[in-house]
C-alpha cells in the first residue's frame, strides 16, 4: 500500500539556492530566499495569533481557538485565496522548512506542558477523580464507536469515509490532560475546586487515551509494513526509551535539583543538558516508530515540576515557544482546511460522531459527579471541561493521516469540529462557573466585632516577602493573645506559580520534613514557630505555603479563610518602604489585594508597613506601643474600633480614639453603641484616651489629623466612607490608592511624609449588602489605567460652586490640603 502511494505520487525537483539574500540594493528579492520567507511567516503567524487572542480572550475563548483561527485566516479559507500572497509568503519551496519549525514548536510545547504536570496527583486524587476519569474515557468511546457501526450499516458513505469511520469515532472520544490544563489556565480556574478535580480526572482519562492510541498506532504500523512481526520490536524499543527516561534522565534531573537548592538560578550547563535530553527523546520516539512528540512528552512528565528545574525551563522557553513558534504549527495544521469548501455530507457525519462523543463525555463525567453529591452546575461545567479538545487531538489525527487511518477530507472536517466544539465550550464554562460563589454566598458573620470575648480569634496573614514577617509578629503581639481568648494565626506565604500547571497549598506540620516547593518559606515558618513557643497557650500558629498564579491567588486565600472560619485576613500593601526610605511597588500584589477585598468571606485589614510597629525601648511603666484610631462612622470604622479595643487590653498598649463629629448630624445607633462600649471598658485606663473633634469640612478634618503626626506607631482607620459627606468633599478627585479608602490614602499618599504604619480595615460585606455608591464608583475606576474618576461623575453637593470645572476644584482642594500638610 505504501509503495503504491509513493509510486503514484508527484515529485518536484527544485534548484539549490542560497538561504539568505544580498539585499534589494544588490538586485536580490528577499522573498526568493528561505530565511527572509521564514522570518515573515513566523512574524505574520505570531502577529495574527496575538491580535486574535486580544479580541477573543475577553469573550472567554482559549488560546487554542485564537491559534487555530490564525491557521484559518492565513490558510486557504481567507488570505490563502490570494495567489500573489501565497506565492510570496508561503511558496511551495518553503513548506518543508515551515513544517520542520512547526514540528519543533509542537515538540517543545508538549514538553513544557508535561513539565508542568504533577503525576502524583493521580495517586492523590482519590476514588472520585479516578471513577470520573475512567467513565470519561470508556463511555464516550463505547457510545461513538457504536454509532459509527450503525452509520456504516444504515447509510451509504464514500469509500474513504466508510473505511475510517471507526477511527474517527475513536479520535473524537480521546482526551488529554495537556488540553485540559491549558484550558483551565486560560480560564483562570487552575486553583479552583473544580479545576483541581478536572486536572486529576483528566490525568486518568488522558493516560487511558494515550495507552489506547499508542497501541493502535503500533498495530497499524505493523499491518502496513511488508516485513511482519515488527510489533514486538517496536514495543521493545518503547520499553527501552521509557527505561532510559526513568532510570537515567530523571535521576540526572534530581541530581541537578539537589545541586541547585541553594542557588537562585539553574546553571546554564544544566539547561543545555535538558535540551539534549529533549532532542534525544524525540529521536528515540522516531526510532520506536512513534510520533516525535511522544518522547519529549514522557520526558516532561518524568522531570520534577516546580522550582527550580521546572520553573527555569518554563521561564526560558514558554513565551518564545507559545507566542512565536507555535502559531506556525497551527498554520501548517490548517494548511489544507478551506472551511468554505468542506464536503457537507462528510462534515455532517463527523459532526454527528463528535456530538455523540461530546454527550458521552458530558454524561460520563456528570453521572459519577452527581452520585458524589456535586452540584449540578458544577457537574455540567466539569463535563464540558472534560469534553474540550486541543493540540493533542490535532497531533493524533495527523498521525492518523500518516498511517492512512483517515483521509485528508475527514481530517479537515475533524479540525473544523475541534474549533467549533471548543469554541462553544470555553465561554459557556466561563459564564456558568464562578469560583468565588462558594464564599461570596456565605452568610455567616466572620468579623472581630462579632467574635465573642472568650472565643478564639482567628486571623490569617498573607506574606509575599519575608521582610514583612517582623511587622506581622508585632501586630500579632499587640492583638493581645490571652489564655482566655487565644489567637489562631494562619500565616500563608504566597508565591507565584512557575514551572507547574496545578497550584499547591502546603500545610507545614511541626516535626515533618518540608516539601521542596516550600524551601523559601523556612525563615518565615521558623520566626512564627519561635513566637508561638514564647506564647504557649495564647497563640497557635498554622503556617502554609500557597503557590498559585497571581490571577487566581485570591481564591487560595478566600477558600482558606472560609474553611478555617477566619475573622480577619491581613494583607500587605503593595508598596513597601526600605530602610533608606525609598518606595518599592509590586503591581501584581495590588491586583491580588483588590480581588481579596472584593471576595473574601470575612473582614480584611490592609497593613501599610513603614517599619514603625516595633515598640519603643523605654523603661518604667510607659507603654511600648502607642496606637491611634480615627473614628468617623460606619461598619468599617466599627470593625477597626473593635480590633483597637482588643489591642487596648494589652498591658503595654496605649490607645487613643479620635472621633470626628459633624455639627448638626446625628450619629447612627450602631456607631453610638460601639463608642459607648469603648468608653465603658476603658473608663479607668489611664493609658487610653478618647477625644471628640467637631469638624465641618475636609479642610478641618485634615487639620485635626495633622496633629496626630509622629505620635503613634500604628493608626487604624476604616476603609469605606461616603464621598458626598462634607468631610470627604473633593478628596475623591485625587485618591492615589483607592484600596485604602479616603483616610488611609491621606496617611499613606506619596505627598505625605508621615512615618507611621497604618492598618486599613474593611468589615465583611455580604452579597447584595449596601455599599456607598460613590465608593463603588471609586473602586471601579481603580481598575482603569490612570485610576481617576470620570469627569462627569457628580461628587459635589448642590452649591454655587457647581459651575466650576472638576480640574479647578481639584486644584483648589489639593492646594488647600498641601498648605495644611506641609505649610506651603
Amino acid at each position: 500500500m505504501v509503495q503504491d502511494i509513493l509510486r503514484n505520487a508527484t515529485w518536484a525537483c527544485l534548484p539549490y539556492e542560497s538561504v539568505t539574500s544580498k539585499g534589494v540594493f544588490f538586485g536580490d528579492n528577499p522573498f526568493d530566499f528561505s530565511a527572509p520567507v521564514l522570518y515573515t511567516q513566523l512574524s505574520m503567524a505570531a502577529l495574527v495569533a496575538a491580535s486574535l487572542k486580544c479580541i477573543l480572550t475577553p469573550l472567554g475563548e482559549s488560546a487554542f481557538i485564537s491559534q487555530m483561527l490564525t491557521g484559518i485566516v492565513l490558510g486557504p479559507s481567507i488570505l490563502g485565496k490570494d495567489e500573489v500572497l501565497v506565492d510570496t509568503i508561503y511558496p511551495g519551496r518553503s513548506i518543508y522548512i515551515n513544517k520542520t519549525v512547526g514540528a519543533f514548536a509542537s515538540m517543545l510545547f508538549m514538553f513544557i506542558v508535561g513539565v508542568k504536570m504533577d503525576l502524583s496527583m493521580v495517586t492523590k486524587s482519590g476514588k472520585k477523580a479516578l471513577v470520573i476519569g475512567i467513565c470519561a474515557f470508556f463511555w464516550p468511546l463505547m457510545l461513538s464507536t457504536t454509532l459509527a457501526y450503525i452509520l456504516k450499516r444504515k447509510i451509504t458513505l464514500e469509500p474513504n469515509l466508510y473505511e475510517s469511520l471507526i477511527e474517527i469515532a475513536v479520535f473524537q472520544s480521546a482526551s488529554s490532560f495537556h488540553v485540559i490544563a491549558c484550558l483551565l489556565a486560560d480560564l483562570n480556574l487552575l486553583n479552583s475546586e473544580l479545576g483541581g478535580l478536572a486536572i486529576s480526572s483528566s490525568m486518568v482519562s488522558g493516560i487511558c487515551s494515550s495507552i489506547w492510541l499508542s497501541l493502535s498506532f503500533l498495530v497499524r504500523q505493523n499491518l502496513l509494513m511488508t516485513k511482519k512481526k515488527t510489533f514486538p520490536l517496536a514495543a521493545l524499543s518503547i520499553v527501552v526509551m521509557l527505561l532510559i527516561i526513568i532510570c537515567i534522565m530523571r535521576p540526572i534531573s534530581l541530581w541537578m535539583i539537589r545541586k541547585t537548592t541553594k542557588r537562585k538560578q539553574l546553571k546554564e550547563s544544566y539547561m543545555i543538558s535538558i535540551f539534549l535530553m529533549i532532542l534525544t527523546c524525540s529521536l528515540l520516539g522516531e526510532i520506536s516508530g512513534l510520533h516525535y512528540v511522544l518522547g519529549p512528552m514522557i520526558l516532561g512528565l518524568a522531570l520534577p515540576d516546580g522550582w527550580p528545574l521546572g520553573s527555569a525551563i518554563v521561564d526560558k522557553l514558554e513565551s518564545f515557544v507559545s507566542l512565536i513558534l507555535l502559531p506556525t504549527y497551527y498554520v501548517i495544521s490548517c494548511g489544507s482546511l478551506d472551511i468554505f469548501s468542506l464536503n457537507l455530507k462528510t462534515t455532517g457525519i463527523v459532526e454527528l460522531l463528535a456530538l455523540s462523543s461530546f454527550l458521552g463525555k458530558v454524561t460520563g463525567t456528570m453521572l459519577p459527579s452527581l452520585y458524589c453529591k456535586m452540584p449540578i452546575i458544577d457537574s455540567l461545567c466539569l463535563g464540558l471541561i472534560m469534553s474540550s479538545q486541543g493540540i493533542t487531538d490535532i497531533i493524533n489525527v495527523q498521525i492518523g493521516i500518516l498511517l492512512f487511518l483517515i483521509d485528508a477530507e475527514s481530517y479537515n472536517a475533524m479540525t473544523a469540529t475541534f474549533i467549533l466544539m471548543t469554541g462553544i465550550i470555553a465561554p459557556i464554562v466561563k459564564i456558568l462557573y464562578k469560583p468565588s460563589k462558594r464564599y461570596i454566598s456565605f452568610r455567616r458573620r466572620r468579623t472581630i466585632q462579632h467574635t465573642m470575648p472568650n472565643e478564639e480569634l482567628r486571623l490569617l496573614a498573607c506574606i509575599f516577602h519575608q521582610n514583612s514577617t517582623p511587622s506581622l509578629i508585632n501586630l500579632l503581639e499587640v492583638s493581645n493573645p490571652m489564655t482566655k481568648s487565644p489567637i489562631g494565626f494562619y500565616a500563608v506565604h504566597l508565591m507565584e506559580l512557575q514551572g507547574r500547571s496545578a497550584p499547591i497549598l502546603v500545610a507545614h506540620q511541626q516535626g515533618k520534613r518540608s516539601s521542596i516547593h516550600s524551601n523559601h518559606s523556612d525563615h518565615i515558618i521558623n520566626a512564627f514557630r519561635l513566637y508561638e513557643q514564647h506564647n504557649l497557650g495564647k497563640v497557635t500558629v498554622h503556617p502554609f505555603t500557597a503557590i498559585a498564579p497571581y490571577a487566581t491567588m485570591h481564591d487560595e486565600i478566600c477558600n482558606l479563610a472560609l474553611e478555617k472560619r477566619v475573622s480577619m485576613v491581613i494583607i500587605p500593601f503593595h508598596k513597601h518602604w526600605t530602610l533608606h526610605g525609598s518606595e518599592e511597588c509590586d503591581n501584581p500584589l495590588k491586583a491580588v489585594n483588590f480581588k481579596i477585598l472584593k471576595n473574601v468571606p470575612c473582614s480584611v485589614g490592609i497593613l501599610v508597613d513603614k517599619e514603625t510597629l516595633s515598640g519603643r525601648n523605654s523603661g518604667g511603666s510607659k507603654p511600648l506601643y502607642s496606637i491611634g484610631m480615627i473614628f468617623v462612622g460606619g461598619p468599617d470604622d466599627r470593625e477597626a474600633l473593635a480590633y483597637a479595643m482588643r489591642m487596648a487590653e494589652h498591658p503595654n498598649v496605649s490607645l487613643t480614639v479620635i472621633r470626628l463629629v459633624q455639627p448638626n448630624k446625628k450619629s447612627t445607633e450602631l456607631d453610638c453603641d460601639m463608642i459607648k462600649r469603648f468608653k465603658m471598658s476603658n473608663i479607668q485606663q489611664k493609658h487610653h484616651i478618647y477625644k471628640e473633634e467637631v469638624v465641618k469640612d475636609s479642610v478641618e478634618m485634615i487639620n485635626v489629623i495633622k496633629l496626630l503626626e509622629n505620635h503613634y506607631e500604628l493608626i487604624l482607620v476604616g476603609r469605606r466612607h461616603e464621598s458626598n459627606s462634607p468631610l470627604f468633599m473633593g478628596l475623591t478627585l485625587w485618591n492615589e490608592y483607592p484600596e485604602l479608602g479616603y483616610l488611609g490614602d491621606m496617611l499613606v499618599s506619596s505627598e505625605s511624609d508621615w512615618e507611621v504604619s497604618v492598618l486599613v480595615v474593611q468589615q465583611q460585606t455580604f452579597e447584595g449588602e449596601d455599599i456607598p455608591e460613590s465608593f463603588k464608583l471609586l473602586m471601579e475606576d481603580a481598575f482603569s489605567v490612570n485610576g481617576s474618576t470620570s469627569s462627569d461623575t457628580k461628587l459635589w453637593p448642590s452649591s454655587p460652586q457647581d459651575h466650576l470645572k472638576p480640574e479647578t476644584v481639584k486644584h483648589r482642594i489639593k492646594g488647600a490640603v498641601n498648605k495644611i500638610w506641609f505649610g506651603d
